[in-house]
Protein backbone atom coordinates (compact mmCIF):
# COMPACT_ATOMS: atom_id res chain seq x y z
CA UNK A 1 0.00 0.00 0.00
CA UNK A 2 2.78 2.44 0.86
CA UNK A 3 4.73 1.54 -2.31
CA UNK A 4 1.43 2.47 -4.32
CA UNK A 5 0.96 5.57 -2.63
CA UNK A 6 4.14 6.52 -3.29
CA UNK A 7 3.80 5.78 -6.49
CA UNK A 8 1.08 7.90 -7.21
CA UNK A 9 2.12 10.61 -5.47
CA UNK A 10 5.04 10.55 -7.94
CA UNK A 11 2.56 10.58 -10.71
CA UNK A 12 1.02 13.67 -9.42
CA UNK A 13 4.10 15.36 -8.51
CA UNK A 14 4.63 14.85 -12.37
CA UNK A 15 1.06 16.17 -13.67
CA UNK A 16 1.28 18.76 -11.48
CA UNK A 17 4.70 20.37 -13.44
CA UNK A 18 2.53 19.61 -16.50
CA UNK A 19 0.18 21.05 -15.63
CA UNK A 20 2.10 24.10 -14.74
CA UNK A 21 3.79 24.33 -17.95
CA UNK A 22 0.41 23.75 -19.63
CA UNK A 23 -1.16 26.89 -17.30
CA UNK A 24 2.13 28.94 -18.05
CA UNK A 25 1.80 28.47 -21.82
CA UNK A 26 -2.17 29.11 -21.78
CA UNK A 27 -1.79 33.10 -20.43
CA UNK A 28 1.40 33.97 -22.95
CA UNK A 29 0.89 31.42 -25.70
CA UNK A 30 4.38 30.69 -25.70
CA UNK A 31 5.86 27.14 -25.70
CA UNK A 32 8.56 28.69 -22.82
CA UNK A 33 10.63 31.11 -22.11
CA UNK A 34 14.20 29.59 -23.15
CA UNK A 35 15.50 28.59 -26.56
CA UNK A 36 15.69 24.99 -25.05
CA UNK A 37 12.04 24.99 -25.16
CA UNK A 38 11.48 24.54 -28.71
CA UNK A 39 13.60 21.86 -29.11
CA UNK A 40 15.15 21.32 -32.49
CA UNK A 41 14.14 24.41 -34.05
CA UNK A 42 16.10 26.60 -31.96
CA UNK A 43 18.63 27.78 -34.04
CA UNK A 44 15.75 28.46 -36.61
CA UNK A 45 13.64 30.32 -34.04
CA UNK A 46 17.40 32.67 -33.60
CA UNK A 47 17.66 33.14 -37.40
CA UNK A 48 14.36 34.35 -37.89
CA UNK A 49 14.14 36.58 -34.71
CA UNK A 50 17.65 37.97 -35.59
CA UNK A 51 16.14 38.58 -39.60
CA UNK A 52 13.07 40.01 -38.12
CA UNK A 53 15.18 42.50 -36.43
CA UNK A 54 17.50 43.37 -39.21
CA UNK A 55 14.65 44.34 -41.35
CA UNK A 56 13.05 46.47 -38.79
CA UNK A 57 15.74 48.46 -38.33
CA UNK A 58 15.23 49.00 -41.96
CA UNK A 59 12.20 50.42 -41.64
CA UNK A 60 12.90 52.77 -38.89
CA UNK A 61 15.74 54.33 -41.00
CA UNK A 62 13.77 54.76 -43.94
CA UNK A 63 11.13 56.42 -42.19
CA UNK A 64 13.41 58.96 -40.95
CA UNK A 65 14.44 59.52 -44.07
CA UNK A 66 11.25 59.50 -45.63
CA UNK A 67 10.36 62.49 -42.86
CA UNK A 68 13.14 64.56 -43.65
CA UNK A 69 12.67 64.09 -47.76
CA UNK A 70 8.58 64.83 -47.15
CA UNK A 71 9.91 68.05 -44.94
CA UNK A 72 12.08 69.14 -48.28
CA UNK A 73 9.21 68.39 -50.26
CA UNK A 74 7.40 71.50 -49.01
CA UNK A 75 10.69 73.66 -48.96
CA UNK A 76 10.86 72.79 -52.40
CA UNK A 77 7.14 73.81 -52.83
CA UNK A 78 8.00 77.02 -51.44
CA UNK A 79 10.82 77.77 -53.52
CA UNK A 80 9.66 77.02 -56.77
CA UNK A 81 6.22 79.75 -55.53
CA UNK A 82 8.90 82.30 -55.08
CA UNK A 83 10.31 81.75 -58.26
CA UNK A 84 7.11 81.24 -60.01
CA UNK A 85 5.91 84.58 -58.35
CA UNK A 86 9.16 86.85 -59.38
CA UNK A 87 9.13 85.40 -63.00
CA UNK A 88 5.28 86.35 -63.62
CA UNK A 89 6.56 89.80 -61.99
CA UNK A 90 9.13 90.44 -64.38
CA UNK A 91 6.73 90.12 -67.19
CA UNK A 92 5.61 93.60 -66.33
CA UNK A 93 8.73 95.36 -65.81
CA UNK A 94 9.36 98.45 -68.71
CA UNK A 95 9.69 101.87 -68.88
CA UNK A 96 6.01 102.32 -68.36
CA UNK A 97 5.43 101.78 -65.15
CA UNK A 98 8.48 103.01 -62.97
CA UNK A 99 6.67 103.16 -59.57
CA UNK A 100 6.17 98.79 -59.92
CA UNK A 101 9.82 98.50 -60.34
CA UNK A 102 10.46 100.14 -56.71
CA UNK A 103 7.59 97.78 -55.48
CA UNK A 104 9.03 94.49 -57.08
CA UNK A 105 12.46 95.53 -55.54
CA UNK A 106 11.40 96.05 -52.20
CA UNK A 107 9.36 92.30 -52.54
CA UNK A 108 12.82 90.98 -53.95
CA UNK A 109 14.70 92.27 -51.26
CA UNK A 110 11.98 90.87 -48.68
CA UNK A 111 11.82 87.10 -50.84
CA UNK A 112 15.82 86.63 -50.59
CA UNK A 113 15.60 86.52 -46.71
CA UNK A 114 12.37 84.28 -47.21
CA UNK A 115 14.90 81.88 -49.72
CA UNK A 116 17.56 81.99 -47.56
CA UNK A 117 15.21 80.71 -44.35
CA UNK A 118 13.87 77.89 -46.30
CA UNK A 119 17.80 76.82 -47.42
CA UNK A 120 17.95 76.88 -43.37
CA UNK A 121 15.01 74.40 -42.97
CA UNK A 122 15.39 71.83 -40.04
CA UNK A 123 14.42 68.88 -39.64
CA UNK A 124 14.60 66.37 -36.63
CA UNK A 125 17.12 68.35 -35.09
CA UNK A 126 19.27 68.60 -38.89
CA UNK A 127 19.67 71.03 -41.29
CA UNK A 128 17.89 69.51 -45.19
CA UNK A 129 20.00 71.47 -47.85
CA UNK A 130 23.68 71.06 -45.56
CA UNK A 131 24.87 68.25 -47.27
CA UNK A 132 26.68 65.86 -44.41
CA UNK A 133 26.87 68.85 -42.64
CA UNK A 134 23.41 68.48 -40.96
CA UNK A 135 24.50 70.54 -37.80
CA UNK A 136 25.55 74.11 -39.25
CA UNK A 137 23.45 76.15 -40.92
CA UNK A 138 24.27 76.17 -44.93
CA UNK A 139 23.06 79.60 -45.12
CA UNK A 140 24.97 81.43 -43.07
CA UNK A 141 23.30 84.86 -42.01
CA UNK A 142 20.22 84.50 -44.00
CA UNK A 143 18.74 88.04 -42.32
CA UNK A 144 21.25 89.62 -43.72
CA UNK A 145 21.86 87.74 -46.92
CA UNK A 146 21.25 91.46 -48.76
CA UNK A 147 23.40 92.99 -47.89
CA UNK A 148 26.02 89.95 -47.89
CA UNK A 149 29.17 90.27 -50.65
CA UNK A 150 27.07 88.58 -53.22
CA UNK A 151 24.47 90.83 -53.20
CA UNK A 152 26.53 93.83 -53.05
CA UNK A 153 28.35 92.59 -55.97
CA UNK A 154 25.04 92.14 -57.68
CA UNK A 155 24.29 95.61 -56.53
CA UNK A 156 26.70 96.86 -58.11
CA UNK A 157 26.77 95.81 -61.11
CA UNK A 158 23.20 96.38 -61.68
CA UNK A 159 24.03 100.33 -60.92
CA UNK A 160 26.40 100.52 -63.77
CA UNK A 161 23.83 99.65 -66.62
CA UNK A 162 23.74 101.44 -69.48
CA UNK A 163 25.05 102.51 -72.78
CA UNK A 164 24.59 99.05 -74.33
CA UNK A 165 26.34 96.84 -71.62
CA UNK A 166 23.44 94.55 -70.13
CA UNK A 167 25.53 91.49 -70.95
CA UNK A 168 28.24 92.52 -69.34
CA UNK A 169 25.92 93.30 -66.26
CA UNK A 170 24.14 90.02 -66.54
CA UNK A 171 27.72 88.07 -66.58
CA UNK A 172 28.32 90.41 -63.58
CA UNK A 173 25.66 89.13 -61.68
CA UNK A 174 26.22 85.60 -62.65
CA UNK A 175 29.86 85.62 -61.61
CA UNK A 176 28.71 87.12 -58.48
CA UNK A 177 26.41 84.26 -57.84
CA UNK A 178 28.86 81.52 -58.58
CA UNK A 179 31.74 83.38 -56.18
CA UNK A 180 32.43 81.28 -53.48
CA UNK A 181 34.69 83.35 -51.78
CA UNK A 182 34.21 83.62 -47.98
CA UNK A 183 33.20 87.07 -47.68
CA UNK A 184 30.61 87.37 -50.90
CA UNK A 185 29.04 83.97 -50.83
CA UNK A 186 26.07 83.45 -48.28
CA UNK A 187 26.80 79.92 -48.19
CA UNK A 188 28.46 78.40 -45.40
CA UNK A 189 31.95 77.35 -45.65
CA UNK A 190 31.69 73.84 -45.52
CA UNK A 191 29.30 73.85 -48.64
CA UNK A 192 31.49 76.36 -50.40
CA UNK A 193 34.73 74.19 -49.65
CA UNK A 194 35.40 72.52 -52.84
CA UNK A 195 36.83 69.71 -51.35
CA UNK A 196 34.09 69.21 -48.68
CA UNK A 197 30.70 69.73 -49.49
CA UNK A 198 31.21 71.31 -52.69
CA UNK A 199 32.22 67.80 -54.05
CA UNK A 200 30.55 65.31 -51.97
CA UNK A 201 27.64 62.90 -52.89
CA UNK A 202 23.97 63.57 -51.97
CA UNK A 203 23.42 62.04 -48.67
CA UNK A 204 21.98 58.82 -49.42
CA UNK A 205 21.01 55.43 -47.40
CA UNK A 206 21.51 51.53 -47.06
CA UNK A 207 17.50 50.60 -47.65
CA UNK A 208 18.36 46.98 -48.19
CA UNK A 209 21.04 44.87 -48.71
CA UNK A 210 23.16 46.06 -51.20
CA UNK A 211 20.53 48.51 -52.34
CA UNK A 212 21.66 52.68 -51.43
CA UNK A 213 18.71 55.55 -52.22
CA UNK A 214 20.13 59.11 -52.65
CA UNK A 215 17.69 61.87 -51.00
CA UNK A 216 19.79 64.33 -49.93
CA UNK A 217 19.90 68.02 -51.42
CA UNK A 218 22.21 70.97 -51.29
CA UNK A 219 21.59 74.68 -50.70
CA UNK A 220 24.32 75.87 -53.45
CA UNK A 221 24.14 73.40 -56.14
CA UNK A 222 21.98 70.88 -57.36
CA UNK A 223 21.46 67.18 -56.06
CA UNK A 224 20.18 65.29 -58.93
CA UNK A 225 18.16 67.92 -61.03
CA UNK A 226 20.44 69.66 -64.05
CA UNK A 227 19.82 73.36 -64.32
CA UNK A 228 19.06 74.27 -68.65
CA UNK A 229 19.00 77.81 -70.51
CA UNK A 230 20.43 81.02 -68.48
CA UNK A 231 21.82 79.14 -65.28
CA UNK A 232 24.87 79.61 -62.71
CA UNK A 233 24.04 75.44 -63.06
CA UNK A 234 22.35 75.82 -59.40
CA UNK A 235 18.26 76.42 -59.15
CA UNK A 236 19.33 78.45 -55.76
CA UNK A 237 21.94 80.47 -57.20
CA UNK A 238 19.75 81.19 -59.70
CA UNK A 239 16.80 82.33 -57.47
CA UNK A 240 18.96 84.50 -55.28
CA UNK A 241 21.00 86.14 -58.29
CA UNK A 242 17.42 86.95 -59.96
CA UNK A 243 16.26 88.40 -56.84
CA UNK A 244 19.32 89.98 -55.97
CA UNK A 245 19.01 91.61 -58.96
CA UNK A 246 15.84 92.64 -59.07
CA UNK A 247 16.04 94.01 -55.57
CA UNK A 248 18.54 96.38 -56.85
CA UNK A 249 16.79 97.84 -59.81
CA UNK A 250 16.13 101.99 -59.67
CA UNK A 251 12.98 103.06 -60.98
CA UNK A 252 14.92 105.72 -63.37
CA UNK A 253 16.90 102.87 -65.17
CA UNK A 254 13.26 102.11 -66.75
CA UNK A 255 14.64 104.88 -69.17
CA UNK A 256 17.61 102.77 -70.31
CA UNK A 257 15.36 101.30 -73.08
CA UNK A 258 17.19 98.17 -74.32
CA UNK A 259 19.40 97.66 -71.69
CA UNK A 260 16.75 97.83 -68.77
CA UNK A 261 14.47 95.05 -71.25
CA UNK A 262 17.49 92.72 -72.00
CA UNK A 263 18.71 93.07 -67.81
CA UNK A 264 15.07 91.80 -67.08
CA UNK A 265 15.05 89.33 -70.20
CA UNK A 266 18.25 87.62 -68.50
CA UNK A 267 16.48 87.40 -64.77
CA UNK A 268 13.32 86.19 -66.17
CA UNK A 269 15.15 83.78 -68.16
CA UNK A 270 17.34 82.60 -64.97
CA UNK A 271 14.26 82.49 -62.86
CA UNK A 272 12.21 80.37 -65.67
CA UNK A 273 15.45 77.68 -65.67
CA UNK A 274 15.16 78.28 -61.41
CA UNK A 275 11.49 76.92 -61.75
CA UNK A 276 12.38 74.13 -63.80
CA UNK A 277 15.41 72.71 -61.86
CA UNK A 278 13.39 73.09 -58.87
CA UNK A 279 10.45 70.87 -60.20
CA UNK A 280 12.95 68.38 -61.53
CA UNK A 281 14.20 68.06 -57.95
CA UNK A 282 11.33 67.68 -56.81
CA UNK A 283 10.19 65.16 -59.09
CA UNK A 284 13.61 62.96 -58.51
CA UNK A 285 13.26 63.34 -55.07
CA UNK A 286 9.62 62.12 -55.43
CA UNK A 287 10.65 59.28 -57.38
CA UNK A 288 13.27 58.22 -54.20
CA UNK A 289 11.17 58.63 -51.84
CA UNK A 290 8.35 56.03 -53.88
CA UNK A 291 11.42 53.72 -54.20
CA UNK A 292 11.95 53.87 -50.16
CA UNK A 293 8.06 53.62 -49.74
CA UNK A 294 8.38 50.75 -51.92
CA UNK A 295 11.25 48.79 -50.13
CA UNK A 296 9.70 49.56 -46.76
CA UNK A 297 6.52 47.88 -47.47
CA UNK A 298 8.36 44.80 -48.92
CA UNK A 299 10.64 44.93 -45.52
CA UNK A 300 7.11 44.90 -43.67
CA UNK A 301 5.62 41.95 -46.06
CA UNK A 302 8.48 39.61 -45.34
CA UNK A 303 8.63 40.41 -41.08
CA UNK A 304 4.77 39.03 -41.59
CA UNK A 305 6.14 36.42 -43.16
CA UNK A 306 8.98 36.14 -40.69
CA UNK A 307 6.78 36.67 -37.54
CA UNK A 308 4.18 34.07 -39.14
CA UNK A 309 7.27 31.14 -38.92
CA UNK A 310 8.31 32.37 -35.74
CA UNK A 311 5.11 31.87 -34.28
CA UNK A 312 4.75 28.43 -35.56
CA UNK A 313 8.12 27.38 -33.54
CA UNK A 314 7.87 29.13 -30.51
CA UNK A 315 4.08 30.23 -29.90
CA UNK A 316 1.18 27.09 -28.88
CA UNK A 317 -1.78 26.52 -30.23
CA UNK A 318 -4.10 27.88 -28.01
CA UNK A 319 -6.98 25.21 -28.46
CA UNK A 320 -5.05 21.80 -28.20
CA UNK A 321 -3.29 23.83 -25.08
CA UNK A 322 -6.20 24.59 -22.84
CA UNK A 323 -7.58 20.62 -24.27
CA UNK A 324 -4.75 19.60 -22.59
CA UNK A 325 -4.80 21.67 -19.75
CA UNK A 326 -8.17 20.27 -19.01
CA UNK A 327 -6.97 16.56 -19.95
CA UNK A 328 -3.94 16.94 -17.13
CA UNK A 329 -6.01 18.56 -14.77
CA UNK A 330 -8.76 15.79 -14.37
CA UNK A 331 -5.99 13.45 -14.12
CA UNK A 332 -4.74 15.20 -11.52
CA UNK A 333 -7.18 15.41 -9.60
CA UNK A 334 -8.21 11.41 -10.17
CA UNK A 335 -4.39 10.82 -8.42
CA UNK A 336 -5.61 13.19 -5.71
CA UNK A 337 -8.83 11.04 -5.15
CA UNK A 338 -6.84 7.53 -5.72
CA UNK A 339 -4.14 9.19 -3.00
CA UNK A 340 -6.88 9.67 -0.19
CA UNK A 341 -8.93 6.18 -0.53
CA UNK A 342 -5.57 4.40 -0.11
CA UNK A 343 -4.35 6.79 2.53
CA UNK A 344 -7.57 6.38 4.52
CA UNK A 345 -7.36 2.53 4.40
CA UNK A 346 -6.39 0.77 8.03
CA UNK A 347 -4.27 -2.26 8.13
CA UNK A 348 -7.65 -4.01 9.37
CA UNK A 349 -9.37 -3.41 6.85
CA UNK A 350 -6.96 -4.32 4.16
CA UNK A 351 -6.48 -7.39 6.15
CA UNK A 352 -9.75 -8.31 6.28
Amino acid sequence: MIGAIGGLAIEAAQLRSRMEVLARQVADGRRGELYGDVGPDARLAIDLRGEIARREAYEVVIGRALGRAAAAQGVLAELSAIAEKFYAETMHLNGIEPERIAAVAAMARAAMVQVAGLLNESYAGEYLFGGSDTQNPPVSSPNAIASSGMALQIAAAVAGLGGGNAAAVAAATRAAALDDTPGVTPFSAFLSDPLLGGSEPPRDLLAADGERVSYGLFANRNARAVSRGETTGSWARDLLRGLATLAALDPAQAQLGDDFTALVGTVREGLRSAVRALGEEAGLLGAAEARLEAIRTRHSDVTVALREQLAAIEEVDMVETLVRLKGTQTQLEASYQAIAVLGSLSLARFLG
